[in-house]
């Protein structure tokens, strides 16, 4: 059985910072792209991060010097470290593994961003 379980999310205030880590259980996690969307309220999912097996990286524009991706392949892990975190960055955020027509997702964790 495939799971990714998000972790790490909660309220931070803004310029604050936070680190969301996913763990992945049931899948061959070092052959899998791993990506972080988000989801605010009334608007539709985006992508946030990914990362592929050979650690090259893409962000959305929104986040770029803000966020960075990572991956533990030792550990089945995936995270995203969030600085200088704005109010429009208050999401749900989704953990994804993707390879091939393979395409998981976690359940998802609340960011707020708010003073």
């Amino acid at each position: 059985q495939v799971q990714l379980v998000e972790s790490g999310g909660g309220l931070v205030q803004p310029g604050g910072s936070r680190r969301l880590s996913c763990t992945a259980s049931g899948i061959n996690f070092r052959v899998h792209t791993m990506g972080w969307y988000r989801q605010a309220p009334e608007k539709q999912r985006e992508l946030v991060a990914s990362i592929t097996t050979t650690d090259s990286t893409n962000y959305a524009d929104s986040v770029k010097g803000r966020f960075t991706i990572s991956r533990d392949n030792t550990k089945n892990e995936a995270y995203l470290q969030m600085n200088s975190l704005k109010p429009e960055d208050t999401a749900v955020y989704y953990c994804n593994a993707r390879f091939f027509t393979s395409n998981y997702w976690g359940k998802g964790t609340l960011v707020t961003v708010s003073s």
